[in-house]
């Protein structure tokens, strides 16, 4: 165990200066990489797309193999999945195997008791073929007493993966969360090491859905990862875009023009990386977006960007 972490980290550094030499040799190399930041307090860099496991959702091994390699090339060292993504840590495990020492492997659990998150924990560990997690989340906390206060309690979840940590199994300890309420608490309860929580240009300026908690997590020192940047609205009734992005529960910004402004008002917030959409369609866009352009909006493209706000019905809302 303690090798396998070792090998991590030293392939890490290396990669990193692989970058930085790819980098200084122009375009002509053909080998441009997707930037990286750091990862809150800790030393670790991650892509700043990092690759949510829907995209190999129901694809077939050669096809998940080809999606996974694709965007390792393109310089994505971060991958996050959860159980509860159908059969994506099935398809994940095998296609990202061959780059699992040079990569950042994150994965979750929605269950609040020990005994069950044990459980899923070890199934998982199976699926993805690896012995350990780089870091491991709690999923989607929502009700302070149904997931905090739960997952804190004698017999709850954090029991085990306190001393998962400790025994080397995972390392760092983060949850990801749609509640602002939520996130507080749990940023107050543990010194967390990471926070996945919606930055949505839409929901942060409409109403004011993300900026706190932001704020919170940067001064604790957790990374801050990011969630539909790439999102639009909720679905409309009856749109017929709905069956061709099934894999979005929101209408997503498909326009490139409308997703590159979103996806740089996202990436210039205080956070590390932003996972886009399941559909391997948006998921190609936002990397190759991030590839081309990840400076801060000028005022022309904020008023831009601002303006597709007017009439939406942002997928978050301030409670």
């Amino acid at each position: 165990m303690e090798s396998s972490r070792r090998i991590f980290l030293k392939t890490t550094a290396l990669a990193g200066v692989s970058y930085a030499i790819s980098g200084a040799s122009g375009q002509a190399a053909n080998l441009a990489q997707l930037p990286r930041r750091r990862f809150g307090r800790h030393e670790d860099e991650l892509s700043i797309i990092g690759f949510g496991g829907i995209v190999v959702r129901d694809a077939d091994p050669a096809d998940a193999a080809h999606r996974v390699a694709e965007a390792f090339e393109k310089g994505v060292n971060y991958y996050d999945v959860a159980p509860s993504y159908g059969d994506a840590e099935v398809k994940l495990g095998p296609a990202l195997a061959p780059y699992r020492k040079q990569s950042f492997l994150a994965c979750k659990t929605g269950k609040r008791d020990r005994a069950g998150a044990e459980q899923e924990f070890q199934q998982s560990l199976q699926h993805l073929q690896t012995d350990y997690f780089d870091l491991y989340q709690l999923h989607a906390i929502t009700d302070v007493a149904r997931d905090v206060d739960a997952s804190f309690a004698p017999g709850g979840v954090m029991e085990f993966l306190i001393e998962a940590k400790k025994q080397g199994r995972v390392r760092y300890l983060g949850f990801s969360a749609h509640s602002i309420e939520a996130a507080r608490a749990a940023l107050d309860r543990y010194p967390f090491d990471s926070i996945l929580f919606p930055v949505n240009f839409a929901s942060y300026v409409a109403d004011d859905f993300g900026p706190q908690v932001l704020k919170l997590a940067e001064e604790k020192g957790a990374a801050r990862l990011a969630l539909k940047a790439l999102a639009r609205q909720s679905w409309p009734k009856d749109d017929p875009l709905r069956e061709e992005y099934r894999k979005c529960w929101y209408q997503p910004l498909t326009d490139p023009r409308q997703a590159a402004l979103a996806l740089r008002f996202t990436l210039n917030k205080p956070v590390t990386a932003a996972i886009p959409p399941g559909d391997e369609r948006l998921f190609r866009l936002a990397v190759d977006l991030a590839l081309k352009d990840i400076q801060p909006l000028d005022t022309n493209e904020e008023k831009e960007l601002y303006a597709l706000i007017d009439g939406l019905n942002p997928i978050f809302r301030k409670v």
